[in-house]
């Protein structure tokens, strides 16, 4: 009985104790990053994209003649290209980003490298950051995201009129964004966001109104996983039209009836810090990038320079 009892008054009083110690802020931590050899590269490919794309793969030759020795992996949701493709309309976003975790956690080369860089084209961004946020195992030190969605879409792409996978997206899209049957099966219908019906959108998102802590519960994993970031950059493209509204691509709202863009740092998401973005920004570490063009229409010469200024190794002494 008196054993009971001293047991009680020492578990009752370590949590006292432990319940009046302040809350430290957070602080991003620097990633043990240094390494004479370059970081693998993960690449995340965009909406109608395979990861077998003959661009794509140029891509990872350039990081390959920038920084020689940069094993490249093209996140890909099924082996075979077509069916990989048609994973970018069709599928569960949780889903799908839980089997990339087990991916690249499961790589003998990505989960034994003291961290990875990563580039999301379109989708793929967010999806990227929603990694993560969510596992980041292996880490990701630098994340770089072009003409990417981080805000949402407030309207639904084209397709061409050959592309039936995306026809046939498109036409369950119409008018049917909110169901549960939708917002489990079409990728964009869960990245949409109408600045107009935020009620419609925070109480059914499937997977946009969780990544961006929106809702009243925050995940402070999400935080705290995002900070750790070395470098989150993301590019806009400036005459980006396949992307509504373009500006999305730096967490910008806009209205769609008047046209006013309320900028992140304007915005509860950045003030309140929802996601460590404010604290990325703070330590220097948030990056907005502006690029010429339309969606996607990316150089060579940018993506050197990207891999150059982000990717090139690190070392001790430096």
């Amino acid at each position: 009985m008196i054993t009971t009892l001293i047991l009680y008054l020492t578990i009752l009083c370590i949590s006292t104790s432990a319940s009046t110690i302040p809350q430290r802020p957070l602080v991003p931590q620097a990633s043990p990053t240094w390494t004479p050899d370059p970081l693998p590269l993960v690449i995340w490919h965009g909406l109608g994209d395979n990861y077998k794309a003959e661009g794509l793969r140029s891509v990872g030759d350039l990081a390959q003649e920038i920084n020689p020795g940069t094993f490249t992996y093209f996140v890909r949701l099924d082996p075979d290209p077509s069916s990989d493709r048609t994973a970018t309309f069709f599928g569960n976003l949780t889903l799908q980003i839980a089997q990339v975790c087990a991916d690249l956690a499961a790589h003998p080369i990505l989960s034994t490298a003291p961290a990875i860089n990563a580039i999301g084209f379109s989708q793929g961004g967010q999806f990227l950051r929603a990694y993560v946020e969510r596992c980041n195992e292996p880490p990701v030190a630098n994340l770089i995201t072009f003409g990417s969605q981080h805000n949402g879409i407030s309207q639904f792409q084209n397709c061409a009129t050959t592309d039936w996978v995306c026809q046939g997206a498109q036409g369950l899209l119409k008018g049917n964004t909110w169901s549960q049957f939708v917002q489990n099966k079409l990728v964009p219908a869960q990245y949409f966001r109408d600045p107009e019906d935020l009620e419609a959108y925070l109480e059914n998102s499937n997977f946009l109104a969780d990544v961006n802590n929106e809702r009243v519960f925050k995940n402070e994993t999400y935080k705290q996983n995002l900070i750790m970031l070395e470098k989150f950059v993301m590019y806009l493209f400036s005459e980006d039209t396949t992307v509504v509204p373009k500006e999305s691509s730096w967490f910008s709202e806009v209205n769609a009836t008047t046209g006013k863009e309320t900028k992140l740092k304007d915005r509860p998401i950045y003030q309140e810090d929802w996601l460590g973005l404010k604290t990325l920004d703070e330590h220097n570490k948030l990056e907005f990038k502006l690029t010429e063009g339309g969606h996607m229409q990316l150089s060579d010469e940018l993506l050197k320079q990207v891999f150059k200024q982000y990717f090139t190794p690190q070392t001790k002494g430096n």
